[in-house]
């Protein structure tokens, strides 16, 4: 057996052992005399030993775990997942946040255009979803929050380079038929300003 696959074995022991999603450095912690190279060609070399099989290593974020490859995981709910329901402010604010993260709360009250309660925030860090990610370097050094791994794993995100888009929410029917109108109008407001600009 060669020092590779000795390599391999061991990152697959300590991901399979793991309660949580791991990053390279925790996995080196783990395998002696490695360096982050090796580890990544490891991880590489186990996703394609277990791709198409009844387990599937994923990457979400910088965190690498084991799970259910997502065809077969029906075959292992016993129990009816209790759904985990979000307010509409809760929404936009997880939204807002995914997108634009890190974000303060006046920028998430100016984004919705109201102001949100604490709870809404609140909820969100509960759920284990958005976290506190500092403060801003500005007066007053307010708060900003971004997502989390957590939020990654749950929504089945590689990274948050994997949010859905304008164009595959408008595909999805996803958007609200007043946004569409708004949208055009604003298009429209600017193909009058650039024409006018144009003639001048």
């Amino acid at each position: 057996m060669t020092e590779i696959d000795l390599i391999v074995r061991a990152v697959e022991a300590v991901l399979f052992a793991a309660t949580e999603p791991m990053g390279i450095d925790s996995i080196r912690a783990y395998v002696p005399d490695t360096d982050n190279a090796a580890i990544r060609a490891a991880l590489d070399t186990l996703e394609a030993q277990y791709r198409g099989r009844g387990i599937a290593l994923v990457r979400r974020g910088d965190r690498w775990h084991f799970q259910t490859a997502p065809d077969l995981a029906h075959l292992l709910r016993r129990d009816r997942e209790e759904a985990r329901r979000l307010s509409r402010a809760g929404i936009e604010t997880l939204a807002i946040i995914a997108y634009h993260e890190p974000v303060s709360r006046a920028e998430i009250e100016a984004i919705r255009g109201v102001a949100i309660s604490k709870g809404t925030l609140d909820v969100l860090m509960e759920a284990g979803w958005v976290r506190p990610a500092g403060r801003r370097e500005v007066p007053g050094r307010p708060l900003i929050y971004a997502t989390t791994p957590a939020f990654l794993q749950h929504f089945g995100l590689a990274s948050r380079r994997d949010l859905p888009g304008l164009e595959d929410l408008r595909a999805a029917g996803l958007l609200d038929p007043v946004d569409l109108a708004l949208e055009k109008l604003e298009d429209e407001a600017d193909n009058v300003a650039s024409a006018a600009s144009d003639s001048e």
